[in-house]
């Protein structure tokens, strides 16, 4: 979706500007930091551990997703130009740096402290879910993550921003109707990782103006074109997520000792 006339920024301050992408993943943060820290009270983890917890992912993924996006599109910076790598603010983070980057420094901080890794990444996709769906309407105002030129419908462009926002948003709403069914520990987490990844992959990537790395099919009437570079790592992805939802729901038999407590 390509809008006319709109600025990407809430307001400046002398030459300091605050983008509504910023603001957007900041809500997505503490949205999901909250329900991090009021559901693993409830499932007895400590207040300290929850809330390190949460300020560990958070900083982990803006590293990771920044170090990504860097080494895909402009790599020569960190040679070059070390300083513009760590300006975040200017834009330019990668979904996959983020995921990888909180995940692998919250499994080593859960492993430290003796928590399943599984229990407290569950009760992160309400905030990655939320972040995913924000980011989108944001990258409208930045005038980003365009879609392709397509007469199909009667678009100009695909609007690749909304589809991705309404990805993230029904699989917000898939994790509250699955919750109900006391799934077992990791299989919100990587169910999510999974099915993001095909709705991503299979749809949005498809209308998405990015370059293809291997042109397998282009149809410039209808604006659909594959394979991207996020297009041939999903399998992995996906494959990956798979096993680890196999091992998860395998474990599902373990989690009730016997006078009936629940365990993680």
């Amino acid at each position: 979706m390509l809008l006319e006339n709109v600025n990407p920024y809430v307001l400046h301050i002398g030459s300091f500007g605050i983008r509504w992408y910023g603001v957007m993943m900041a809500v997505a943060f503490l949205v999901g930091a909250w329900y991090l820290y009021r559901q693993g009270l409830r499932r007895g983890l400590g207040e300290d551990f929850l809330w390190n917890l949460a300020l560990i992912v958070m900083v982990a993924g803006i590293v990771g997703a920044r170090l990504l996006f860097v080494a895909v599109n402009f790599p020569w910076w960190f040679t070059q130009d070390p300083v513009q790598v760590i300006r975040v603010w200017e834009g330019g983070l990668a979904w996959h740096g983020g995921i990888a980057g909180g995940l692998l420094a919250g499994w080593a901080y859960a492993g430290r402290k003796g928590v399943s890794i599984n229990q407290v990444a569950d009760l992160a996709v309400p905030g990655v879910a939320l972040g995913y769906t924000l980011i989108r309407v944001a990258n409208i105002l930045n005038q980003e993550i365009l879609g392709r030129s397509t007469v199909f419908l009667g678009f100009d462009r695909w609007p690749t921003q909304p589809i991705g926002s309404l990805i993230g948003l029904v699989l917000l709403i898939r994790y509250f109707v699955v919750e109900r069914r006391d799934p077992p520990p990791g299989y919100q987490f990587w169910s999510f990782i999974f099915y993001h990844q095909l709705l991503r992959g299979l749809v949005e990537e498809t209308l998405r103006e990015m370059p293809l790395v291997w042109p397998v099919y282009v149809n410039q009437q209808w604006g659909i074109a594959f394979l991207t570079a996020a297009q041939i790592s999903t399998p992995f992805v996906m494959v990956f997520a798979y096993v680890m939802l196999r091992w998860a729901r395998s474990r599902q038999r373990w989690r009730y000792t016997r006078d009936g407590r629940r365990l993680y």
